[in-house]
């Protein structure tokens, strides 16, 4: 497969993108910077330039062409201000989902957010407003004709991962680690039967093959 991701920089992007290849799928990194671009040539991956804040459809199509699968997993978090999430978090996927149809790409897989997500902390407006954004980033994306997966991973850690998962269509909101997270992702676009469906993700205790292999009918 030849998978392109948006967001191929954060912590889980990278996750992905790492695990992709050595399972010998090619991925293109879609970042913003020429330094993010060689850093990645680094790595063994091929990236292109382009941006989803301020890019048109177009340019954001020609970056994507010749994919089979597209991941978008890029945020602004809420910590650049309402602007800047309202144009990734919010916007980003609905302008990427335009341009995989003029690219010819069917398959997109978002990354977006538990809605119980820190709740319990009462966050600010930033993070209100980046929540209001995702659901609505889900809701444009669910109107199209792509082969879309939503995956609403919960609380993110950076412990290395357990191989296992809790996964299904509704969840107890609690913590998830990346790494599984990203092995989640990958295990579902290795699925391709699994499409149009938002999934809930958290901590759990089964093995994150046979979760997704629970989902298929």
């Amino acid at each position: 497969m030849n998978i392109s991701i948006v967001g191929v920089t954060g912590g889980v992007g990278s996750r992905v993108a790492q695990r992709l290849r050595a399972r010998g799928h090619s991925v293109t990194g879609i970042v913003r910077r020429p330094d993010q671009a060689q850093e990645l040539a680094r790595q063994g991956a091929t990236a292109k330039i382009a941006d989803v804040a301020v890019d048109p459809v177009e340019t954001m199509a020609e970056s994507i062409k010749g994919s089979d699968i597209i991941l978008f997993t890029a945020g602004a978090g809420g910590q650049d201000g309402h602007e800047a999430t309202t144009a990734v978090d919010g916007n980003g996927p609905s302008k990427v989902a335009a341009a995989a149809k003029v690219a010819g790409v069917s398959r997109f897989y978002l990354v977006s957010v538990f809605p119980e997500a820190w709740r319990e902390k009462r966050m600010d407006d930033d993070f209100e407003h980046y929540m209001v954004e995702k659901k609505k980033a889900e809701s444009q994306l669910v109107l199209t004709d792509l082969d879309w997966v939503i995956l609403r991973p919960s609380a993110l850690t950076d412990e290395p991962g357990a191989g296992t998962v809790d996964l299904g269509l509704a969840k107890i909101h609690r913590e998830i680690r990346r790494d599984d997270v990203a092995e989640t992702l990958i295990t579902l676009m290795e699925n391709p039967g699994i499409t149009r469906v938002i999934l809930e993700a958290t901590g759990g205790f089964t093995p994150i093959d046979e979760a997704v292999a629970a989902l298929i009918t």
